[in-house]
């Protein structure tokens, strides 16, 4: 079987392009899901809308460690036309505990305001205490400002101490104690009603 010039062109491209797309991807997961460091997957990745724009935001590494340098992408583009967002976006980031604001400042960070790179905003961030934290992301449109939340916990979750476990038992004993109470004495107002009852 002969094979013209033009066939072996054809099938010599098609093998490049092949390789192209088998090296896109590591271990199954697309390459912009990647850190340029390591192949660890974004931690966060989610869509959101604001406005007529839509927000994707991934967050490097998978778990950050307190200290440890992480990184913030995000992609704004018009859900008309896909033409994507022009302006700066201002990131931040606060503690995110359930009585933040209650008592005095939040301790609020600004991260930094960025400008877009290849269609996409990056902002590095280092906190250096653990806990759950809120990052955000600023985006003027219209002159109009709009916040994207999104949490992230730095380092590991806390886990349950032993004064949480005696003070969670006691609350338990003291409920089960006071509905034993109320019982009796329902019942006791009962037995009294049906036993006046009886005499009258």
């Amino acid at each position: 079987m002969r094979i013209s010039l033009f066939g072996t062109v054809v099938i010599l491209l098609m093998g490049v392009l092949m390789e192209v797309a088998v090296a896109h991807h590591i271990l199954g997961r697309p390459a912009y899901n990647l850190n340029e460091d390591s192949n660890t997957p974004s931690s966060i990745q989610a869509d959101a809308m604001i406005g007529d724009y839509m927000v994707t935001y991934m967050i490097y590494p998978a778990f950050p460690k307190p200290g440890e340098a992480g990184r913030i992408n995000l992609y704004v583009k018009n859900v008309r036309g896909g033409a994507p967002y022009q302006g700066k976006v201002t990131f931040g980031a606060r503690p995110n505990a359930w009585y933040n604001g209650l008592i005095g400042s939040s301790d609020a960070l600004i991260l930094g305001v960025q400008p877009i790179d290849d269609y996409v905003y990056r902002q590095t961030f280092k906190i250096s205490k653990p806990g759950p934290y809120m990052f955000n992301a600023e985006i003027k449109i219209n002159g109009e400002a709009h916040v994207l939340d999104f949490p992230l916990m730095i380092g590991a979750p806390p886990g349950i101490s032993l004064a949480s476990i005696a003070v969670g038992l006691t609350l338990a004993i003291l409920i089960g104690i006071g509905t034993a109470q109320r019982r009796r004495t329902r019942t006791g107002q009962i037995r009294g009603a049906l036993d006046h009852n009886r005499e009258a």
